[in-house]
């Protein structure tokens, strides 16, 4: 019988994040043999993932992280039950780790198989859902390109948001993340009109004329009222189109060309929990 250590335990559980007792455990149950150890406590994960397949995870992590240089960003949540676990300072650890793994890959399904100390992403959401005893999973995976990426996690990293603009500019940095800010707080369906797909318009369109029809407006005239109601439509729910929140006397496009008359944004990303 092998003499199983403090050291040997805090060892594996460094290894598998995996608890105190689970650890000092299985290294029992494998007579000190680290591997089956490690094997044992993933099997556990398996069953405790198979037992809660049919929970929802909605609550966890988003996390923005952008590459050294600017150009690429990537926002992922991971998810888990409870605020609890999500708001754990290792729970949201991991998170980053995750999300600073998944900015090298390009899809969710390459980055779930992407190596994560000796095991797979996909492995390691498993472990940790035995370790946890919540379902966990990757939710989001958006990535966003462009000339300079910023990002904005708001606080309690319930929400994560990217924004790409068409150039590194002097100021660059303040105004992605500004309006990453922007597309954080005011949820916006898309960076401006040409992004708004044809039946969210049709939609509007009929929404307003029938409006107009209970107030009594000519139905030689709804066509025109409502291009105007659409234009308010597009007005609050397109980020560029926005009233800019930290100065409503401007659109997000023009506080962007205040920065630079040149200036553009050319794309955001946004990952939300709950």
């Amino acid at each position: 019988m092998a003499t199983i250590t403090a050291a040997d335990v805090n060892k594996l559980r460094t290894i598998t994040g995996a608890g105190m007792m689970d650890c000092k455990k299985a290294l029992v149950e494998s007579d000190g043999d680290f591997d089956l150890a490690i094997e044992n406590l993933r099997k556990k994960g398996q069953k405790v993932a198979a037992n809660r397949s049919d929970r929802e995870s909605t609550e966890g992590a988003a996390i923005a992280v952008v590459s050294a240089d600017k150009k690429e960003g990537i926002v992922i949540t991971l998810n888990c039950e409870t605020d609890f676990v999500g708001k754990n300072e290792g729970f949201v650890k991991l998170a980053t780790d995750l999300a600073n793994l998944a900015l090298q890959h390009t899809s969710k399904d390459t980055f779930l198989a992407a190596d994560f100390n000796g095991i797979t992403v996909a492995e390691k959401l498993i472990e940790q859902t035995g370790v946890i005893g919540e379902k966990i999973e990757i939710g989001s995976f958006e990535r966003l390109s462009g000339a300079f990426v910023g990002s904005y996690i708001h606080a309690g990293n319930k929400i994560a948001t990217l924004v790409a603009l068409s150039a590194n500019v002097d100021g660059a940095e303040e105004a992605s993340r500004n309006v990453a800010m922007q597309a954080a707080a005011m949820n916006p369906i898309a960076l401006d009109e040409n992004g708004v797909d044809a039946d969210t318009i049709a939609k509007e369109i009929e929404i307003a004329k029938d409006q107009l029809r209970q107030e009594g407006k000519p139905e030689a005239m709804l066509d025109n009222i409502a291009k105007g109601k659409l234009n308010r439509f597009f007005k609050d729910n397109t980020l560029v189109n926005q009233d800019y929140i930290k100065d409503s006397s401007m659109s997000v496009a023009a506080y962007i060309k205040s920065v630079d008359a040149n200036l553009t944004v050319t794309g955001f990303k946004r990952a939300a929990l709950g």
